[in-house]
């Protein structure tokens, strides 16, 4: 297992404070004030392993003797040898922070930047992976994203990755979510065309959407009759 734990994050107020309309929703100094005590707050950590597909049935691919179940991850994976699942986190303190809150604002600020943070963390992870393994083209699927590959997958993933609680804290609770909660998992695997699950995924409005709807893809995928 790998483990990143000085990975460096460049957060700009500026362009959250915009997404979130501050003007309309607080005052900037207010907004200002809560995103500088985020920064001691915000450690993030990643894991990753390099495991190689042992076999491909017709809806699931196995990897070092876990089976992970999704129609659309097998196809993902049909010219694919190498994968490499992962864990990301930004840590317990910004959490923490907003627990303790009982500004409802706050609350939307710091879930907001705790959110841009881990974005941040997740692409640093997938730049140490590109350089890395020379891998130009690069995707990812999370548990739970779709329909297709749901929650209870989490335990398939995190059995590839045995140690993530003692390497960087991320474990999984009851109901199968990751705590810190402000945590992300998934499987990085080499595209030519950059999948993203959105494209198979109609639910609207969706605030984290990174790419359109596409009807006649998830058709091609198998999810849509």
């Amino acid at each position: 297992m790998e483990i990143l734990d000085k990975i460096q994050i460049d957060l700009n107020a500026k362009k959250i404070g915009e997404k979130l309309h501050v003007q309309k929703t607080g005052s900037w100094d207010q907004f200002q004030g809560i995103f500088e005590a985020t920064k001691p707050l915000i450690t993030p950590k990643a894991v990753y392993v390099v495991r190689y597909i042992g076999e491909k049935l017709e809806d699931a691919v196995v990897i070092d003797g876990i089976c992970l179940r999704s129609r659309v991850l097998r196809k993902n994976l049909e010219t694919v040898g190498r994968v490499f699942p992962y864990v990301v986190t930004i840590g317990p303190g910004l959490e923490a922070k907003a627990d303790a809150s009982q500004d409802l604002l706050e609350k939307y600020y710091l879930d907001s930047i705790g959110n841009a943070a881990l974005i941040h963390a997740r692409k640093y992870l997938q730049g140490e992976l590109r350089a890395r393994f020379a891998m130009e083209g690069l995707s990812f699927m999370s548990p739970g994203s779709l329909e297709d590959w749901p929650i209870e997958e989490q335990r398939s993933l995190f059995s590839l990755l045995e140690g993530v609680e003692n390497a960087i804290g991320v474990k999984l609770n009851e109901s199968l979510l990751m705590i810190p909660r402000k945590s992300v998992s998934g499987l990085y695997f080499p595209t030519k065309v950059t999948f993203y699950s959105c494209q198979l995924c109609p639910r609207k409005p969706c605030e984290g959407r990174k790419a359109a709807y596409k009807e006649d893809l998830a058709r091609e995928y198998g999810i849509l009759k």
